[in-house]
């Protein structure tokens, strides 16, 4: 019996609905493969792009131009999010998502078949950017589309618990990402790992995407969508309808998302970068990674926890109570990050990753619930991606050149600032736990 028909017996004349466990594995899947691919290039941006795929001389010139091209996925999710929001809202949940993750994946599998700098000279990065805008491209369209399938076909009071399946993803993916890296860097020679072993993680995709179109082709349209086709209340344009009706919540969505990605590309790819230099903790990649990968396990079990407070005491709420606390943390990560040691370093990365889990995991049901159904897809994508852009582009490229000019203290402050402006949009928007996700347009909401 599915989510829609725990209430009594289904209307036979009614749409399809996809039972529980279908959504969960979908949404939950289908993100965890979508994230692995980004950060896979996010690893390879700091370890192996600046040494294959940009000249030689000046080591850090070639990490900020490798990180360069980590920020051109940011660029594209916008366009991602607006493309695919667009066919999410006409055509459909469903067919988006396999577009996506398709569009996602394909990228991810040329870059692990790019030839090099040495081969090839100054295209070798110029299709290493190519590549990585199309990640971008499929994971600005994923997000919206996964927090959709979830949220859509969740009881009103355990959405935000819901809402944390696609969030999930996010540490699952990290995990895998670095999981494979590690192994890799474990079991071969530095020249193999160089030569070729660095491409493995990104060919590995392929298999992934036939798991993840496996599991989306198998699914139904969401409830709330099948209303809207049924009232025939679909937007023309639904790009341009949501910046009609709806760019107050575009706005506070995204500034709502800024703190969260500074925070999560500050402890992954700043501290993977600053951690393992020279000039910084000097720490060996392997070591750096196992710490690492135990902050993100307490990121991916407080995740759900997150969704649970947020269905007891509201998203509003729960999430400026997290963003004060990321505040406070802004202001010790320097002394703890720099301390020199390993206790303090790991307590920064496990105490920096569970607020990850704590201000992500309402966001997969925060802000679909500021969109009417007809736009959501459009509106929710572009909210994120917009986040990211300003958030998470420049946030590893500016922690590195900050860290450098002035020490991690202007790293903590950089953290300071992002929550601050979050903060401000919290209290500026509404609370959301209440709103129906059956509203087909804006005037009905």
């Amino acid at each position: 019996m599915s989510v829609q028909e725990s209430a009594g017996e289904r209307d036979p004349e009614a749409p399809p609905v996809n039972r529980p466990a279908r959504v969960i594995t979908a949404s939950l899947v289908g993100t965890s493969i979508e994230f692995y691919d980004f950060y896979v290039y996010a690893t390879a941006a700091v370890l192996v792009f600046p040494h294959l795929f940009f000249p030689s001389g000046d080591d850090t010139a070639a990490t900020l131009q490798s990180l360069a091209t980590f920020a051109i996925a940011f660029v594209a999710r916008p366009v991602g999010s607006a493309l695919f929001g667009h066919f999410g809202d006409r055509i459909g949940r469903k067919a988006t998502l396999v577009a996506s993750l398709l569009t996602m994946g394909v990228s991810t599998v040329l870059i692990g078949l790019l030839p090099t700098y040495t081969a090839i000279g100054v295209i070798a990065p110029l299709l290493l950017a190519l590549c990585r805008f199309g990640q971008g491209l499929g994971l600005g369209g994923e997000w919206g589309g996964a927090a959709l399938l979830a949220t859509e076909n969740a009881p009103r009071a355990k959405r935000a618990l819901y809402g944390t399946f696609p969030q999930l993803g996010a540490p699952i993916g990290f995990f895998l990402a670095n999981g494979v890296f590690l192994t890799l860097s474990g079991t071969l020679s530095e020249e193999a790992f160089l030569a070729w072993g660095w491409r493995v993680p990104f060919l590995l995709s392929a298999v992934l995407i036939i798991v993840g179109l496996w599991v989306r082709l198998s699914l139904h349209e969401t409830p709330a969508f099948a209303k809207v086709l049924a009232s025939g209340g679909r937007a023309r344009t639904p790009v341009l309808e949501v910046f009609r009706t709806s760019t107050r919540s575009i706005v506070l969505g995204t500034l709502i998302m800024v703190a969260t990605y500074v925070l999560f590309y500050l402890m992954t790819v700043f501290t993977m970068s600053y951690g393992t230099s020279p000039d910084g903790l000097g720490y060996a990649y392997t070591e750096f990674l196992v710490l690492l990968l135990i902050g993100v396990v307490f990121f991916g079990l407080l995740t759900p926890v997150a969704g649970l407070i947020a269905d007891r005491y509201g998203r509003r709420s729960t999430l400026i109570v997290i963003t004060v606390a990321i505040i406070v943390f802004g202001a010790a990560l320097g002394p703890m990050l720099g301390s020199g040691s390993t206790v303090l370093v790991l307590a920064t990365l496990v105490i920096g990753l569970s607020l990850m889990g704590l201000t992500f995991g309402p966001m997969g049901a925060l802000l679909p619930e500021l969109f009417p159904t007809n736009v959501r897809y459009s509106g929710a994508s572009i909210a994120y991606n917009l986040g990211g852009l300003l958030g998470a582009s420049l946030a590893p490229y500016a922690a590195t050149w900050l860290a450098a000019e002035f020490g991690l203290w202007a790293v903590g402050g950089y953290l300071i600032v992002a929550a601050v402006i979050t903060l401000v949009a919290l209290l500026l928007a509404r609370e959301t736990r209440g709103t129906s996700l059956d509203d087909v347009t804006a005037g009905a909401a």
